[in-house]
C-alpha cells in the first residue's frame, strides 16, 4: 500500500513538472490521473489497490462513530434515571481476529465506547476480558461487538 501511495504522489508531482503549472488544482488533477495509472498497474505493484483500504478505514471510522453515539445515549439513559437499575458485569469475548494489531485496535475501540472497558487479553489472544456498565445478556453483548466493530476491523486487515 505504501508503495502505491508513493508512486501516486510521485506521478502527481511529475504531472506538475510536465504541465509547468504548480497550482493546487493542477496537483489534484495530476493526482487523479496518477490514481488511474496506479489502478491500471495494480497487478505489478504489491498489495491490493490502496483506495480499497482507504475506503475500509473510512467505513471503520463511520461504524465507530455510530457505535460511540449509541453508547453515549445508553450511558445518558442510565445517568438520568432517578433510580439505578443497571446491571454491571464482567464477560469474556471470544475473538476470531489473528493479528495483534487487529486485536489491539478492537480492544481500543471497545474501551473508547462509553460503558465498556477492556480489562485484558488472554495469552493465546482469543479472549478479551470486558467490563460493561449495563449488561443484558452475553449473547447480545458479543453479537453487538462481532457484527459491528470486529467485522470492520477484520475488513481493514484483509
Amino acid at each position: 500500500m505504501a508503495v502505491q501511495i508513493l508512486v501516486n504522489l510521485l506521478l502527481a508531482v511529475f504531472w506538475l513538472f510536465v504541465t509547468g503549472s504548480y497550482t493546487f488544482n493542477n496537483f489534484i488533477l495530476g493526482y487523479l490521473f496518477a490514481l488511474l495509472l496506479v489502478y491500471l498497474m495494480r497487478g505489478v505493484l504489491p498489495g491490493r489497490f490502496y483506495m480499497i483500504t482507504v475506503y475500509k478505514i473510512i467505513k471503520l471510522l463511520v461504524v465507530f462513530i455510530i457505535e460511540l453515539i449509541k453508547a453515549n445515549i445508553d450511558v445518558i439513559r442510565i445517568i438520568i434515571k432517578p433510580t439505578i437499575k443497571n446491571e454491571p458485569a464482567f464477560f469474556i469475548y471470544q475473538t476470531d481476529l489473528k493479528k495483534d494489531w487487529q486485536i489491539v485496535l478492537l480492544s481500543n475501540l471497545i474501551t473508547l465506547t462509553p460503558g465498556t472497558i477492556v480489562l485484558g487479553i488472554s495469552d493465546d489472544r482469543t479472549k478479551i476480558y470486558i467490563h460493561a456498565i449495563d449488561f443484558s445478556t452475553k449473547k447480545e453483548e458479543t453479537e453487538g461487538i462481532k457484527s459491528s466493530l470486529e467485522k470492520v476491523v477484520r475488513e481493514v486487515g484483509e
